[in-house]
């Protein structure tokens, strides 16, 4: 019997975000279809039961807990290799990007992107240091590695030298709760968000490289110009108090058109999605942009970054924009606001799209870049 650990630190409940989700969809998967494996869940805290999807998988609390960057290492590299070696492992899985630099036992490592490497200016110095000087160290010391699409992989090719026959693209997915409404449901969410108005929605995360302010300026060129009764919802950590987000609200004519929403939950969250006239998601950088196809699988349109991956992910069912220009961004609401045969036309690609994307997929190919590292 194989046994494999896998890191599952970014499992928390009620606080999945995109990589948490990627580990949990993936491998509850791959643990049901494989009960003749071992599984070990490396968790930082007590292991949660929810996280525990099968008779073959063990929960394992390591400490400390690894929520800080200089107690990485101190897991990653002390804590880590006595428990693979105390639980004799054949394969350890690190679906956030990090390995372990102090243990022998063969490492699959998911790193997602690169953003770090391009855009080192939008992180914290200390922040993007580390992750310059030490995500090399991990891509020569994984067996494999795994990543989202093909830019990223082609991206972890350039930066460190990595043979592409060692990097297999395994995707993402998207989860189920994402489907198109019934106008009934639609009235009642826009009579819950919105007041009863039409809206454009954001989801992500509120840090630079998401590129909000642009994406607020472009707003109040599209209120300004049309005169329309469109909102702007934006879903996502409220981390934008003293910001440069903070700065743009506040000089915005329209800023009581704009709601900050925060965490919502998986549910209510794909309720929103669901009952928004489109998706404006136009980051600076993308592994790969899993909110595009949520708002496929919702049936709703989609304005994306015409840079990274998302040209790769979202195809022909998006409108393309260049993500600094905003310009382009306020007119791209326009074409949505103004053209239906546009907006029936993106669905109905969309949908389309939503079949190369599902977690079924994405286990699969985890599972046989696993097969490839043993």
């Amino acid at each position: 019997m194989f046994k494999i650990a896998v890191n599952t630190r970014l499992l928390r409940p009620g606080r999945l975000e995109g990589i948490g989700w990627f580990t949990w969809e993936s491998f509850r998967r791959i643990a049901l279809a494989h009960p003749e494996v071992e599984f070990h869940f490396f968790f930082d805290e007590n292991p949660p039961s929810e996280f525990i999807p099968s008779d073959n998988v063990i929960g394992h609390r390591v400490l400390p807990p690894a929520r800080r960057r200089f107690l990485y290492r101190w897991w990653f590299d002390y804590s880590i290799p006595r428990k693979l070696k105390s639980l004799e492992v054949d394969l350890f899985v690190s679906p956030d990007g990090f390995a372990s630099l102090r243990t022998d036992v063969p490492q699959l490592v998911v790193m997602h992107d690169l953003n770090f490497e391009h855009l080192p200016h939008l992180l914290p110095p200390k922040v993007s240091e580390f992750y310059q000087k030490m995500f090399p160290q991990y891509a020569a010391k994984a067996e494999r590695i795994a990543t989202v699409s093909e830019y990223s992989k082609k991206d972890i090719v350039s930066h460190y030298a990595v043979p592409s026959h060692r990097i297999d693209v395994v995707g993402n997915g998207v989860n189920e709760q994402y489907r198109p409404l019934s106008q009934e449901e639609r009235i009642e969410v826009r009579a819950n968000f919105s007041d009863e108005k039409p809206y454009f929605v954001y989801v992500g995360s509120l840090n630079p490289r998401k590129n909000i302010p642009r994406l607020l300026r472009a707003f109040e060129v599209f209120k300004n110009d049309t005169g329309s009764d469109y909102k702007l919802l934006i879903v996502g950590q409220p981390m934008w108090k003293g910001s440069e987000i903070e700065e743009v609200v506040k000089a915005m004519l329209h800023r009581e058109d704009v709601s900050f929403l925060g965490r919502r939950a998986p549910d209510e969250l794909a309720l929103i999605v669901g009952a928004a006239r489109a998706m404006v998601f136009v980051p600076l950088f993308e592994g790969f942009g899993i909110p595009a196809i949520e708002a496929f699988a919702a049936g709703v349109p989609l304005v994306t970054s015409n840079v990274t991956s998302l040209p790769e992910v979202a195809g022909d069912a998006a409108i393309l924009v260049d993500p600094k220009s905003v310009s382009e961004i306020a007119g791209a609401m326009k074409r949505i606001k103004s053209d239906s045969d546009l907006r029936d036309d993106l669905i109905e690609r969309g949908y389309a799209r939503t079949e190369l994307y599902t977690w079924d997929k994405t286990a699969e190919l985890l599972w046989k870049s696993i097969e490839a590292a043993l």
